[in-house]
This record gives C-alpha cells, structure tokens and sequence, in this order.
C-alpha cells in the first residue's frame, strides 16, 4: 500500500494511544495527513510528535468525543489545516469489566456515551464534510464483546454500546453509499494496549493480560499493528467494493474454541 494514502486527510479519534496512534503513524508513513483526538492534550502532543516529528502532516484536539463541539473542532481543523476530510478512524472508546448487577446508571451512560454517541455523531459530521470531496471512507473499531460474551470480563454496557456500533455500520453502509462513502468496523479481541492501565497497575496488567494469551486459537493476544493493518485496509482502495461488514479480527475466537488441555 505505498503511498495509498497521499494527499488523503483523516480524523482519527483516540489517537493518542494504542490502535489509534498506531493507525495515525502509518497513514502519515503512507503518505497522508492526520487529525487525532483525545482527552488528554499533554498525550496527544505526545503522540503528535511520534506521528510526524516536523508536525507537518499531523494537527491535535483534545476533548470528549461525546460532546459535539469536540466532534466539531475536528472536522474543522482538518478542513482548515488540511482542507478536509477524506477518512475517519472512529476509533475512540472506554473499557473496564464489571458485573452487571453492580453497575450504574453513570457508568452506563459513560459507555453509552463515549463508544455509541461519540461514534454516531462523530460519523456524521465526517460524511458531512466528505460529500464535500465527493466520497469517503469510514473504519469503526467495534469489539469482540459485542459478538458474544466473556465470563471473565462481565461487559454488559460495553457490549450494547459496541453492538449499536456494529449496527450502525450497516445501516450507514446502506444510508451513505449514495454518496460514494464506505464504512465498516472491525471488532478486535484482546489487544495489549494502554486502556488496561485505566483501571489496573502495570503489573496487574502484565499478570492478567498474559493468561488470556490461550483465550485465542492463534495463542496470542493481539497487538495495535495486528489491528491497525486490518484497518487500514479497508480504509483504502483495495478494500473499494467493501462496506456494512462487521470484522473478526481476534486471533481466531470467533471460529471456535481451541483444544483445553487437562
């Protein structure tokens, strides 16, 4: 994919860390420029300055993707700085397991709020200013939690919100494609990124995260290169003739259950 990206401009949300920076550090490598968003602005000039060290190609916001005038900013830095916007990594998101007969309203609307309204608005306000440049490309990271359940991670809201989002792929793969703008969502498994260090230490972390190696047939969990190049290639055109698909990308849990050795 060589350049496939060139004169391409793309909003990617959580693009401070793990997948999304991932996905924001080859686009620009692929010869295209980057919006990224975030909470933390100290994190995302991080992240900004390992994405493209002459801070050329890449721009920052930092916000709540829930609220819509962090959704705003974005695609209007990257019409100002760039010119538009030809494709979204609507990659943000929150997670942290708990039972469900102890969860809160609170922290149901977090996870509403943050996965399902922060994508929904978010894909809105990017088609709007991809009909402007004819077309356009939308990549969703959607999760593994909204196909089937995991005992050992309880995720009841997580999952409805991440299932609203793989809803939302075909319904707008369907709404948009008039205007010549694709979507699809990947739904990843267990990749080691840093969301795992917001509600556990790192040596919590490094403990639990190693036992879930053998959850996946392919044993081992995944990695944000793992799922940034399946992104990326739905993203571009070789993916051109793919849209409204939801995919796997989980080191094969959704093709059965591997052997368990007693």
């Amino acid at each position: 994919m060589s350049n496939s990206f060139s004169s391409k401009v793309a909003i990617v949300t959580g693009g401070s860390s793990g997948i999304g920076k991932e996905v924001a550090i080859r686009f620009v490598q692929l010869g295209g420029q980057v919006v990224i968003g975030g909470r933390d602005q100290i994190k995302l000039q991080q992240a900004a300055n390992e994405i493209d060290p002459s801070g050329r190609d890449v721009r920052i916001v930092s916000g709540d993707i829930a609220k819509l005038e962090t959704i705003n900013s974005l695609v209007d830095i990257a019409t100002q700085a760039f010119g538009g916007v030809d494709v979204l990594f609507n990659n943000a998101g929150v997670f942290h397991p708990k039972p469900f007969l102890e969860l809160t309203e609170t922290e149901y609307s977090w996870f509403l709020d943050t996965i399902l309204k922060g994508k929904f608005f978010m894909a809105q306000a990017a088609a709007k200013a991809m009909k402007l440049r004819g077309g356009g490309v939308i990549v969703q990271t959607g999760s593994l939690w909204a196909l089937q359940a995991i005992g050992a991670t309880p995720s009841a809201a997580y999952s409805a919100a991440n299932a609203g989002v793989h809803a939302l792929t075909k319904n707008l793969a369907i709404e948009l494609a008039p205007e010549n703008i694709r979507i699809n969502t990947v739904a990843p498994a267990v990749v080691e990124t840093p969301v795992y260090n917001t509600f556990m230490s790192q040596d919590q972390v490094e403990k639990v995260l190693s036992t879930f190696n053998t959850f996946h047939p392919l044993g081992r969990n995944g990695q944000p290169a793992d799922v940034a190049t399946a992104i990326l290639f739905l993203a571009s055109e070789q993916a051109g003739w793919i849209t409204g698909t939801v995919i796997p990308v989980d080191g094969g849990v959704m093709a059965g259950r591997p052997i368990v050795k007693i």
